[in-house]
């Protein structure tokens, strides 16, 4: 799974939940193109400018995807990005971001954010299984609650083994290069719930 064609989607909001979820998203972006990963994201800023900021300093690109009758009332996109797509509408931009996705990272952000994350979890545990980050402390705690509460339950057709929690980018980092270990090898990789959170 090392191979330099694979596409990771970035979801955080427009305005940063802190100055070190902001940072913790440029190291997310950091790590991504450090392991060959074109970034998806929004385009815009916050955390998802940030971690485009970090997949440049990297040398990695970032396309931004948005809704092409949005653009220009949500502004220019972040100077990062390299590439962009211009939807119709929200489900043909996330069928974009999930069918192009080897990996989804999502931290936090707005209703759109949540909005995103939920279709990645259901496109992950009902579609084809993608592995799904969640990082920084925001997103973390939406994990918990969704547990807790019970909107997040495994059954055996609804496997929740895609979800990866991780605090921090040094634990993404090493749980990343799990899963290319174990898909250079053509292991399911084990890096569940508790690896490296």
């Amino acid at each position: 799974m090392t191979d330099q064609n694979r596409t990771a989607v970035f979801f955080g909001g427009v305005v940063p939940a802190s100055p070190s979820e902001e940072r913790l998203a440029e190291e997310v972006g950091m790590v991504l193109a450090s392991h060959g990963f074109t970034l998806l994201h929004g385009g815009y800023n916050g955390l998802m400018e940030a971690a485009a900021r970090g997949a440049a300093a990297k040398g990695g690109t970032a396309t931004a995807v948005t809704l092409a009758d949005k653009h220009a009332e949500w502004g220019e996109f972040n100077p990062h990005v390299t590439g962009e797509a211009r939807l119709p509408d929200i489900g043909a931009r996330l069928n974009h971001y999930l069918d192009a996705a080897d990996v989804v990272v999502a931290m936090g952000g707005g209703i759109g954010t949540l909005h995103e994350l939920t279709a990645a979890c259901y496109y992950a545990g009902t579609i084809r299984p993608v592995p799904v980050w969640i990082t920084g402390p925001t997103a973390l705690r939406l994990l918990a609650y969704l547990r807790r509460n019970d909107w997040l339950v495994e059954t055996p057709t609804r496997p929740l083994g895609f979800l990866r929690p991780a605090a921090t980018a040094a634990a993404f980092a090493v749980q990343l290069q799990e899963l290319d270990a174990a898909g250079d090898a053509g292991e399911e990789p084990q890096v569940g719930k508790g690896a490296g959170a």
